[in-house]
């Protein structure tokens, strides 16, 4: 995993790269954000191939819990992917309301994300 910092203006994002899945459950999430914070950042851009599948299944709770923690933390994040092949109703709802706030967005591509995450005012 490797952390690069981008910067604009007063916005400072974290952005994850590596080929791994980097979050397997809540605690490598949390780990994760204490990894980014420590970076001075509280944006983050992740790709969705470094996620759990399970995050994707929102029965098993994993994206809820995750979800809070980071809101919880004042953690904003962005997972760039293709999401549409999910058949999930509620997966597409979760997205659709998601995409509404600022906290924990869904993006097609890494320059969408990095947009929407330096116009999303800082937390401090």
């Amino acid at each position: 995993m490797k952390i690069t910092v981008d910067d604009k203006n007063d916005s400072t994002v974290a952005i994850i790269s590596g080929e791994e899945i980097i979050i397997n459950n809540v605690r490598d999430a949390l780990d994760l954000m204490m990894n980014v914070k420590y970076q001075g950042c509280d944006k983050m851009l992740l790709r969705k191939e470094q996620i759990t599948d399970d995050f994707f299944e929102l029965k098993s709770g994993v994206a809820g819990e995750i979800a809070q923690k980071y809101t919880n933390y004042q953690m904003r994040v962005a997972i760039v992917g293709e999401f549409t092949s999910y058949n999930s109703k509620s997966l597409n709802d979760f997205i659709y309301e998601c995409n509404q706030g600022d906290k924990m967005l869904f993006e097609s591509t890494e320059a969408e994300a990095l947009a929407a995450l330096h116009l999303c005012k800082s937390w401090r």
